[in-house]
């Protein structure tokens, strides 16, 4: 009797012990979170906020209002800038109240479990960390599956967000080794996209099951990537590889099932993966697309609501085509896009594994997408799609538009959606060769990526015109190396610096390929802005920085101007293409455009400012010469670069361009000159004249290059 009270006594000590342990780590890490968060909240409040002019009023349940106090004399006028800014810091003390209550919970939770509310037994749920206890509560929800609440599956939403970008991929890794592996996890988030895409599902369900789809991604994307302490084993990939081919199902007798890639698809779409995770589940999709294009819409659901699927998201496309989401997935992937576009391909089997001694039959993946044989397919689940040509249309463009992304983030090191206005990142050698390659292809084939509405001209729309946006913010990423090729300047220029490696592009296809690519009202706002932007730092630069010279300063001038106007000649002249020959989109649209690609002005002058060596981050820091007066100049360019019918009927529909490149251009010379004390005003007055001139010149030259070009 006394063994069995001694040995009951020993244990209970240690369970005691084990209990204390476990409410001492996770109160020690809650209040360390916690501690981390309130001075978040605090930098918002008492900075950030005081900053903008702006205060916060406590609505209580973690919710604040964030206003403009009113001020006699003071108009309460503000600019969408200011309105911005106020929204986004409203936003993010929202998150992190947010984020604290979920703390709060799990702490609560936790210690409720440790202890067990019981006097006499002190053996509960054992934790070593905070993170312990917020996997368990994450996967106790998944466990329910589609038989979560709105509330819970809400919690589990709060449960991912807050926990997906941990450095050390603790969270994220344990949730999915949680899930029960590869398959399992595919089973969970078929059966909850399902659910919320039902057509008897509630748009509360809907939004809910649309925020797992994102956050289960970026948890994904954390847990895979290998440079992590915890990540998910090599093992995985090859798993998700070999159910890409295999059917997925997750109820009792299920009847139609999806392959493992479509399901999977839906996940790839949303956060940044490792390209060593990535890019051979993309390149074994796209072999699979190009043997069979129709292999994986066979077993699609008919005469469903369009948005049933797994790509909650709608975002281009159902998710019946994993070729859509692969590509999508590369967009948001940069490090795996390059990769995917600038290495030779690896050829791989049906079932995922690597075909020993195989060749994948092609060079490139651009080669394989830009190829005139290859077979986009209509990812949606609308019965009357072929019936109705509109959106026929629509949905054979959500793949090339995929592609345009996965091309964007390969070519600028950044995920294509990114409106980061952080530091620039240098043009390597690979991505610089793969932009030589994209404006070589479509300068050659310029018909890919054409479109066209108008039934009176034979020229056919091309497959690939979807991408146009995309291929205009690679030609602003890229404004140096285009304006260099204007007037084909040198490789070694120094007037028109590159951003890192040039990528030496032909003249000719630079032409052909803004002639097409200009057309798009979003692609032509990207353009116009970062030529303006440039040129504008370019005169900058030659009347403030740049040394001696033999040339006198107004021929610099010219010369620093003519690229740009002769680019905004290209753009005016397609604009009006797109209008009156096209049909394909109304001055409103090419208005409209503008007012998002501020970013474009922020990120030349950035690149700007590093070519000289005197690199700051862009965010936070205020170019003052320029910026604000250039977006101004910008938008007044954009919105009078405008044609009549009579006009261009007349063949003078890009006067009114012309007249904006002048303009524009002598604006960079007042830009310039606004520090400027040592240039007297009759100087500056042969400078402005300077500009002007060659400003008009060469948007001649490029409106009728492209012109001449229309003809041929």
């Amino acid at each position: 009797m006394t063994r069995e009270f001694i040995t009951k006594t020993t244990k209970e000590i240690s369970d005691l012990h084990r209990e204390a342990n476990s409410i001492y780590q996770v109160l020690l890490d809650g209040h360390a979170e916690l501690a981390a968060l309130q001075k978040q909240v605090k930098q918002a409040v008492e900075v950030d906020a005081a900053k903008l002019g702006v205060r916060v009023e406590d609505l209580g349940d973690g919710n604040v209002r964030c206003f403009f106090p009113h001020i006699r004399g003071d108009t309460d006028e503000r600019t969408q800038e200011q309105l911005n800014a106020k929204q986004e810091l409203e936003n993010r003390i929202k998150r992190v109240l947010s984020h604290a209550a979920e703390i709060d919970s799990t702490v609560a939770r936790a210690l409720a479990k440790s202890h067990g509310n019981d006097a006499h037994n002190a053996g509960h749920s054992k934790y070593e960390s905070l993170n312990d206890a917020e996997v368990e509560r994450a996967l106790e929800l998944a466990r329910k599956g589609d038989e979560m609440s709105d509330a819970e599956l809400r919690e589990l939403n709060r449960l991912l967000q807050f926990n997906s970008s941990e450095k050390d991929g603790e969270f994220a890794t344990e949730f999915y080794q949680g899930l029960g592996g590869p398959e399992k996890a595919l089973e969970f988030y078929a059966a909850m996209s399902i659910d919320g895409t039902d057509s008897e599902a509630t748009k509360t369900r809907l939004n809910a099951v649309q925020d797992l789809q994102k956050v289960m991604g970026y948890t994904l994307a954390n847990a895979t990537d290998p440079d992590h302490k915890h990540h998910l084993p090599a093992s995985w990939n090859a798993e998700f590889r070999r159910l890409g081919t295999q059917e997925i199902g997750w109820q009792p007798g299920q009847m139609s099932k999806p392959y493992g890639y479509q399901v999977l698809g839906g996940l790839l779409r949303y956060g940044n993966y490792d390209a060593r995770f990535l890019t051979p589940i993309a390149e074994h999709v796209t072999q699979l697309h190009k043997e069979d294009p129709y292999r994986f819409l066979s077993n699609k659901p008919a005469g469903s609501p369009d948005i049933y699927g797994f790509n909650p998201s709608g975002k281009l496309g159902t998710g019946n085509d994993p070729l859509n989401s692969v590509l999508e997935a590369l967009g948001h992937s940069p490090e795996a896009a390059e990769k995917f576009f600038t290495q030779p391909p690896t050829a791989y089997n049906e079932d995922g594994t690597v075909k020993k001694d195989g060749e994948p039959g092609f060079g490139s993946y651009l080669d394989v997408f830009t190829d005139e044989d290859f077979e986009w397919t209509i990812d949606t689940n609308d019965t009357n799609v072929l019936a109705d040509e509109d959106k026929t249309k629509k949905a054979l463009a959500f793949g090339p538009e995929a592609f345009g992304h996965a091309l964007e983030a390969a070519t600028t090191g950044r995920p294509y959606d990114s409106d980061d206005t952080g530091d620039a990142i240098r043009h390597t050698e690979a991505r610089a060769n793969l932009v030589r390659q994209i404006v070589d292809k479509f300068g050659e084939h310029p018909e890919l990526i054409r479109r066209n509405e108008n039934g009176d001209i034979d020229d056919a729309t091309g497959p690939l015109y979807g991408m146009r946006g995309s291929l205009g913010d690679i030609t602003a990423e890229y404004m140096g190396d285009f304006q260099r090729a204007m007037y084909e300047e040198g490789s070694s220029s120094d007037m028109f610096p590159t951003f890192g490696a040039a990528a030496n592009l032909d003249p000719g296809h630079v032409q052909q390929f803004l002639g097409e690519v200009g057309q798009d009202p979003d692609a032509y706002a990207a353009i116009t802005s970062a030529q303006q932007a440039y040129t504008a730092d370019v005169v900058h630069r030659v009347i403030n920085a740049d040394g001696a010279s033999g040339a006198s300063l107004d021929g610099r001038v010219r010369d620093a101007v003519a690229p740009g106007a002769a680019m905004a000649g290209i753009m005016s002249d397609s604009r009006a293409d797109a209008i009156y020959k096209y049909h394909t989109a109304m001055d409103a649209e090419f208005n409209e455009s503008a007012a998002e690609k501020q970013k474009w002005v922020d990120r030349i002058l950035g690149m700007g400012v590093d070519t000289v060596g005197q690199r700051v981050p862009i965010a936070g820091t205020v170019i003052g010469w320029a910026s604000e007066d250039i977006q101004e100049s910008i938008m007044t360019s954009i919105q009078q670069d405008t044609t009549t019918e009579a006009e261009a009927e007349a063949g003078s529909e890009y006067s009114s361009g012309r007249s904006q490149a002048i303009r524009s251009a002598e604006d960079a010379v007042s830009h310039a000159l606004v520090n400027n004390h040592e240039i007297d005003w009759k100087t500056a007055d042969d400078l402005k004249r300077a500009a002007r001139t060659a400003a008009g010149i060469s948007h001649s030259d490029g409106a009728q290059w492209n012109s001449e070009s229309d003809a041929n």
